[in-house]
């Protein structure tokens, strides 16, 4: 995927972006308005199909128009490297620079209140916006934050080389199924390193590449052969694992994993998008919070929310990352990240979300708000997020639905799959009025 224009300024210019009146020196043009976006879908064909038209019915207004079209690649690898960092349920990048490129301009505020790995916070200030972010989960500015400003590879080196991997830490046994003895000691002694105050930009940046290797389907990780990294085996499935592989954890070289998947994440970063991050990080806000309850953000300072939000019991958060929460003393079990079942349930609490994301948005701001089918498409969520946000004062402007084929494949078990499969993504896009 080409590097939209206006990131290509914002990394060349990183010293005029600081504020939205300003950015007119990278684009002369305001932020596009939803009737023109509207007609930009409508004759969008970069990718060889036609864009479908339908529509959704909408209580007491006109009805909500449906766009259904490919709008950005299905390429797995079209982002940029600081994106690489696996997460359970995270979307592609190309979503929300699809909507920070023609709804914002630089030096404004993007923010995500479901943050995960900060898909969209990592974006925003590739393309010279101020990225904000809230998650319940404490896990979630670990993994943030360090990649919003990158130390340089040689301070990455150097904090490498003065790890240490032999201390007398407290260890778990059981973690064994997963990890060699003298890496289980490597594991245990860089959790206690990581856990004191005041860690360096450097260790900040090595405690996030630590939590991201854990476990995985490659040598590329400190573990035995598991599953993929955005889901942790419980020890019982780890071990069912070895049994059904005839396998042991072999001893992996910690440091060298380290410095290996630090080169793969700053592959991409050029001096110029280099400073053009460590000139918003400073403005960049991270909260441990509910997303429905963020007082701590200001009424009317938001541009744009791009956003996913649980898809009711679909992912197991706590689950996938009972691991990385152990190396980082989080206790995922009293996380309370939300597990809903019933939709209408689901539905009210989005409606909390929408009122406070309309409290914090300015006067014409927009929500681009990705959900899908869940349930074997018996539930489509756009179906309740529309009436939530109404009901949260809340335009509905349109549904964009983003469906790619691609070939799927998939060796976590030995098995090859090839056959062409559909991922879609299903925003809802909504406007404070002006």
């Amino acid at each position: 995927m080409r590097m939209p224009a206006k990131r290509k300024a914002a990394a060349e210019h990183p010293d005029i972006f600081a504020c939205a009146q300003e950015s007119t020196l990278l684009d002369s043009s305001a932020p596009t308005e939803a009737r023109d976006l509207a007609e930009e879908l409508v004759a969008f064909c970069q990718f060889g199909e036609t864009t479908r038209v339908e529509s959704l019915p909408a209580a007491g207004q006109e009805p909500v128009p449906v766009f259904i079209n490919e709008f950005w690649t299905a390429g797995q690898r079209q982002a940029h490297s600081l994106h690489e960092l696996s997460y359970r349920a995270c979307f592609k990048p190309q979503l929300p620079c699809f909507f920070i490129d023609r709804l914002t301009l630089p030096g404004e505020v993007v923010y995500d209140p479901f943050m995960g790995r900060g898909t969209t916070l990592i974006e925003a200030a590739l393309m010279g916006r101020v990225p904000w972010g809230c998650d319940i989960n404490p896990l979630s500015p670990i993994i943030v934050r360090p990649r919003l400003a990158p130390p340089d590879e040689k301070e990455i080196q150097d904090a490498i080389d003065a790890l240490p991997l032999d201390l007398d830490a407290e260890s778990c046994e059981d973690l064994l199924v997963f990890y060699h003895p003298k890496v289980l000691r490597a594991v245990s002694s860089l959790r206690q390193h990581f856990a004191r105050p005041h860690l360096s930009a450097a260790d900040r940046w090595l405690r996030m590449v630590a939590t991201n290797r854990l476990s995985g389907h490659s040598p590329g990780f400190f573990s035995v052969y598991s599953l993929p990294p955005n889901q942790a085996a419980s020890i019982q499935s780890q071990q069912r694992i070895n049994e059904k592989r005839n396998q042991t954890p072999p001893e992996r070289d910690v440091r060298a994993i380290l410095g290996k998947k630090s080169r793969q994440l700053l592959k991409d970063l050029t001096a110029a998008e280099r400073g053009a991050l460590h000139h918003v990080a400073p403005k960049a806000r991270l909260l441990t919070a509910s997303c429905d309850a963020t007082a701590s953000l200001p009424d009317d300072s938001i541009a744009l929310v791009v956003t996913s939000p649980p898809f009711l019991t679909e992912v197991q958060y706590d689950q996938d990352n009972w691991l990385r929460g152990w190396f980082n003393h989080i206790d995922s079990g009293v996380v309370r990240q939300w597990q809903i079942r019933k939709p209408a349930l689901w539905q009210e609490k989005m409606t909390g979300v929408f009122r406070e994301l309309r409290r914090v948005l300015r006067s014409g701001g927009h929500v681009a708000f990705e959900v899908g089918e869940v349930r074997g498409g018996s539930v489509r969520l756009e179906d309740l997020v529309v009436p939530a946000a109404m009901d949260a004062g809340l335009e509905p402007v349109l549904i964009m639905i983003n469906a790619q084929k691609f070939t799927k494949t998939s060796n976590c078990w030995g098995i090859s799959n090839s056959e062409v499969g559909t991922n879609t993504n299903r925003i809802v896009l909504l406007r404070k009025q002006k």
